[in-house]
């Protein structure tokens, strides 16, 4: 650029005022970061500006807040609705296995039962296992997982630990049919326990799942709580199993005789496990003779003849 003819500025004027300048601003520099380290006199101002920036910090990391929080919330949910099933899965099998083992428990409670009642008995004894029950209201029949090839036979008597359940009038090969005391059609022998009274006890005929005892003389001492046991008369059922408990006892129209209803001993609704029991041989006629061991094989033991009394003088 030209100078004008009468400019008398010289060439380095401008130069050396913006040097000088630069020289102050970096005095003043220098001595207030001294002054600021020395006495702190800043830290109120950076503290003021840094309010008034902090909203514009926040506004420009707004965007990226919402966008975390969106992926934070849904993952969140989702982790949570998995957790959630996988907590009502874990509940349900847990309830599923305590009802299992309930049910185990109360399955080992009626085994023990029939063990401990196989034990008292001292007779012989199988144990079966109920498959089906028998739906038609006419009828009180279960099938039982025993048949033919495994010894059961026809009229077999059926108890649980309780009592006597019923006996079996149907063998297939493996499985059998057995009907219940309070059929309508079947009948067994009874005896009550505290008088000695012998009388039938018939399945009921209204299907309640009771025994009735008819025909009672009204003179006989017959109350409720009485019990029932086998008589053993008809050979078919052994004498003192518990068969029942009287209910209720009325009168009949004629009022000549008593009408009883008891309730079964045995859980007939319940019971899951039956024991059948075996026909033992009962002796007939008199004892037969006592075979001497020392005499040999094959040779009748000789009656012994009675002593002759000897001569008197």
């Amino acid at each position: 650029m030209a100078l004008a003819p009468g400019d008398n500025a010289t060439l380095f004027s401008a130069g050396a005022a913006s040097t000088l300048r630069l020289i102050v601003y970096l005095a003043a520099a220098v001595v207030l970061m001294i002054l600021d380290h020395r006495g702190h006199y800043l830290e109120a101002v950076r503290g003021h500006a840094s309010l008034l920036i902090e909203p514009l910090y926040r506004l420009a990391a707004l965007p990226a807040d919402a966008a975390r929080a969106t992926r934070t919330a849904v993952a969140s949910q989702s982790a949570l609705a998995a957790e959630n099933r996988e907590l009502r899965e874990a509940l349900l099998l847990a309830q599923a296995r305590l009802n299992r083992a309930g049910a185990l428990a109360a399955q080992n409670e009626r085994l023990q039962d029939l063990l401990e009642a196989q034990k008292s008995l001292g007779l012989s004894v199988q144990m079966a296992s109920l498959l089906d029950i028998d739906i038609d209201p006419a009828r009180r029949r279960i099938v039982i997982n025993r048949g033919a090839q495994q010894g059961v036979s026809v009229g077999q008597p059926v108890i649980d630990a309780s009592g006597i359940m019923g006996q079996v009038v149907e063998v297939l090969p493996n499985t059998a049919v057995v009907m219940l005391l309070t059929d309508p059609n079947h009948a067994i022998p009874v005896t009550i326990e505290r008088t000695g009274l012998r009388t039938i006890a018939y399945g009921d005929k209204d299907a309640r799942d009771l025994l009735e005892l008819s025909n009672i003389p009204t003179s006989a001492d017959v109350q409720v709580g009485d019990k029932l046991i086998s008589s053993g008369l008809g050979g078919r059922f052994p004498a003192g199993f518990p068969v029942g408990e009287i209910r209720d006892v009325r009168n009949d129209d004629t009022g000549m005789f008593a009408t009883a209803l008891a309730t079964p001993a045995a859980a007939i609704s319940r019971s899951s496990e039956v024991l059948l029991l075996h026909d033992l041989p009962q002796p007939y006629g008199p004892a037969q003779p006592q075979v001497d061991a020392s005499a040999p094989p094959g040779a009748d033991a000789a009656p012994a003849e009675p002593a002759q009394p000897e001569p008197t003088p």
